[in-house]
């Protein structure tokens, strides 16, 4: 891993033990920009890392320190996730900055392989359990995209980075029948409400399938099941719900 410094002074000291690790996409133009919006003291946003397209990593806040990177957030009843956590931007431009076709730019393989080997150094570090390795889409879900549905997150699973259960075709939650939109409540809501919470998202506790639930689901999906990013608990994806639920009790919390 190429490692370089570029101090930021966006910083202060954490009120927390490091327990969680939380990837983001950069989401400007270039990363010079997001770069230099991370060293800017009138931005007050930071990250301990970036890494470049090349797979270059460049330190902004040293691991000790409370960098400002996930903003109001909570996951598994935490808040203040910036003492909990060490951020990690990837240099990509995500839904704010896609291809001319619309679609949104990919992550190099090489840069992949600086964020493995980067997780993989910051994992050896720090107890930090597979639950609590997270986008920042899923922590704040109304707010953020990143690192978006074009986002490996299979692939840093293989290399011991979180988990992906298999994904299986042929499962159906055939106690859900068609699946759940904004028009039901009552019992299923709340089961479904409960099974998301389960995992970590923060998730309000009435039997209304409401906005917020809306913005969950379609979090849920850009990091579980990113070829149906819909915001909707269709079947399939309430079976994906189920899958991630039990693969993460199986960890510590």
């Amino acid at each position: 891993m190429r490692l370089s410094e570029a101090p930021s002074p966006n910083f202060n000291e954490r009120t927390h033990a490091i327990d969680m690790l939380v990837l983001h996409y950069t989401g400007m133009e270039t990363g010079e920009a997001a770069l230099e919006r991370m060293r800017d003291p009138q931005s007050s946003v930071s990250a301990h890392y970036m890494v470049w397209e090349d797979g270059t990593v460049v330190q902004l806040v040293v691991e000790e320190k409370r960098a400002w990177h996930a903003g109001v957030a909570s996951w598994q009843g935490d808040e203040d996730l910036n003492s909990h956590s060490i951020g990690v931007e990837i240099v990509n431009g995500g839904h704010d900055w896609p291809k001319k076709d619309g679609s949104l730019p990919p992550y190099p393989d090489v840069q992949i392989a600086g964020v493995i080997s980067l997780c993989k150094a910051i994992l050896a570090r720090h107890d930090i359990p597979a639950a609590r390795i997270v986008g920042h889409s899923d922590i704040a879900p109304a707010r953020k995209a990143d690192p978006g549905e074009h986002f490996p997150w299979d692939r840093l699973a293989r290399a011991g980075i979180g988990i992906w259960p298999p994904e299986d075709e042929n499962v159906r939650a055939n106690v859900w029948g068609t699946g759940l939109g904004p028009r039901d409540s009552g019992p299923p809501v709340l089961r479904l409400k409960d099974s998301l919470r389960e995992i970590g998202y923060s998730v309000p506790e009435t039997a209304d399938f409401d906005a917020e639930l809306g913005a969950i689901l379609t979090a849920f999906q850009r990091r579980w099941r990113p070829a149906a990013v819909t915001g909707l608990a269709d079947p399939m994806t309430i079976a994906r719900i189920e899958q991630v639920r039990a693969t993460l009790s199986f960890y510590p919390q």
